[in-house]
């Protein structure tokens, strides 16, 4: 058999073929990159030829974004450990004690809002403090301890909260959060762009995001060359706590009442937003874009499922299918960006 040496081809032809490899690897890294937004634009599309009067209508997206806000910023506190290589399964238990904490302390007790606010973010950093304690000083798997402090957090809140939802939660807070309105978006969905701009910042461009994103590579590397491994885990579940804890603030403000249960219901649904999100944008990567990108994609689906006719249970079944796939797919994104690096 003869195999045709290409140093032979003429110049021309080795570099027409150069070209279409350029091209074809180029393609191929757009449409892993930006998969998602087509998919999501095709969704919006569907639903929009479907159901015009509706889905398409200003009320209907005003209400869309607005009301993913919450989800958003519980996303954004997941990322941060996830990147440094941690899991913290107690950004629902944040929420849910700060949220409960303006309903004791500011509709009950008429302690100032500011003053509860502070609290709020404090027993945030406080959580974050103590799974740090565990995880990185006592070397326990942070999947097992965050999922006992919000376990513990969430008997906190039946305590404090003697099981019953409380209403009359601050105006200036319902107002802040739900009520005052920018080209027609509550505020809350801005708070959420604010905070996945910053976050993108810190990963893509500070010397603090790449320790945190060199840390959740390879631990041990990063020891080796001088990074304080354990400094920077326990800020990432540190900031985890915090924003969890501003999470429960726009809950809070969004639903004009604090209840002991429906926060719990945030996890799954902020988990395949993580996961999700880490296959766009920045594939193998758990990057804020993405999910961010991923989180309306996700409500995108349920509410046009809704509209359809679909029974309340679609919203389980997307989420779980959601984050099954999710998972899958970001394990395979990152093996091939590895596989990728010479």
């Amino acid at each position: 058999m003869t195999v045709q040496n290409t140093n032979t081809l003429p110049p021309y032809v080795q570099a027409a073929d150069k070209g279409t490899a350029r091209y074809r690897t180029l393609l191929a890294d757009n449409l892993e990159r930006f998969g998602l937004v087509a998919v999501w634009v095709l969704l919006i599309l569907v639903f929009g030829v479907l159901r015009p009067e509706t889905f398409l209508s200003a009320a209907n997206w005003e209400g869309i974004l607005g009301s993913q806000a919450v989800l958003v910023v519980l996303t954004i506190a997941l990322l941060i450990p996830l990147n440094a290589g941690d899991y913290d399964l107690s950004v629902t238990g944040v929420l849910m004690l700060s949220q409960m904490l303006i309903g004791v302390l500011g509709a009950q007790d008429k302690w100032p809002l500011l003053s509860v606010l502070v609290i709020c973010l404090a027993s945030g950093l406080l959580t974050g403090a103590i799974n740090a304690l565990f995880s990185i000083v006592f070397r326990v798997d942070p999947f097992i301890v965050t999922l006992g402090t919000g376990t513990f957090l969430q008997g906190i809140v039946f305590w404090i909260s003697g099981s019953n939802t409380i209403s009359g939660i601050s105006t200036t807070l319902i107002n802040l959060v739900a009520v005052d309105r920018f080209l027609g978006i509550p505020l809350e969905f801005y708070y959420g762009l604010f905070l996945t701009i910053i976050l993108w910042y810190v990963l893509e461009f500070t010397a603090l995001g790449r320790r945190l994103l060199f840390v959740g590579r390879n631990r041990d590397v990063a020891r080796l060359s001088g990074v304080r491994v354990g400094r920077v885990r326990c800020g990432a579940l540190m900031a985890s706590g915090l924003v969890a804890a501003l999470a429960g603030i726009l809950y809070a403000g969004t639903t004009g009442a604090a209840d002991p249960v429906s926060g719990a219901t945030y996890l799954l649904p902020a988990f395949a937003a993580a996961f999700l999100g880490s296959t766009t944008i920045a594939p193998g990567k758990f990057n804020s874009w993405g999910s961010f990108i991923a989180t309306y994609f996700l409500i995108t689906g349920i509410t046009g499922l809704t509209l359809l006719g679909a029974q309340t249970y679609v919203q389980d079944l997307f989420y779980g299918g959601a984050l099954v796939l999710a998972v899958t797919f970001s394990q395979l994104a990152r093996r091939y960006e590895t596989s990728r690096i010479p």
